[in-house]
């Protein structure tokens, strides 16, 4: 079992550390998602990882007409619905082995906040959560890594002790204005020619 003063690595590095597109891919997702470093995507992948590995045993045991795993099928569903990693309806095994990594960095509070238009970037949204000013189903959240449900999306805002609820705080203002701002128009090409 072990001392539980030596904690276990919660992820698996990968098997070979100097490729040259994985490493590319990596630092891209890291900069997209404002995530701290490539130890929060290796954990991304172990927990879609761990998942799979679940949906792939459960759809080996309902070939064999195994009556538990049936039921088991729908727990693993419906935890990820609630989620919000599947789509409500009728998801099927399949769609679970078809989760992205993305998919699920996009579910963690951070990249939430950054969508919800409550912090300009996805590391400034990172900041606000780590420093306490999110709230999140009438409780102070401070992990950036949480994901969020389905059910908790609508409940998100800023913290009623944080100075961010103020209107005429300067992030919120800039955040109206960078909103309101138009989008630049696309270069046109210039006209005449030799």
């Amino acid at each position: 079992m072990g001392d539980p003063k030596f904690l276990r690595r919660t992820y698996d590095t990968p098997k070979h550390p100097w490729e040259g597109p994985r490493m590319e891919e990596e630092r891209r997702v890291v900069q997209k998602y404002g995530l701290k470093n490539k130890r929060e995507f290796w954990k991304a992948q172990s927990v879609l990882r761990n998942i799979r590995r679940q949906a792939r045993e459960l759809q080996a045991r309902l070939r064999a007409n195994e009556p538990q795993a049936v039921q088991e099928t729908k727990w693993l569903i419906d935890r990820l619905t609630r989620l919000g990693l599947l789509a409500p309806g009728s998801p099927t095994v399949d769609d679970v082995l078809a989760l992205s990594v993305e998919g699920l960095l996009e579910r963690r509070l951070d990249w939430q906040v950054f969508q919800r238009g409550l912090a300009p970037t996805a590391k400034s949204a990172r900041k606000l959560v780590v420093h306490g000013h999110v709230w999140l189903d009438e409780h102070r959240v401070t992990r950036p890594g949480y994901l969020v449900r389905r059910d908790e999306e609508a409940s998100l805002s800023y913290s009623p002790t944080s100075p961010l609820t103020n209107e005429e705080h300067p992030l919120r203002v800039a955040l109206r204005e960078k909103a309101s701002a138009p989008a630049a128009p696309a270069a046109e090409p210039a006209e005449g020619g030799a």
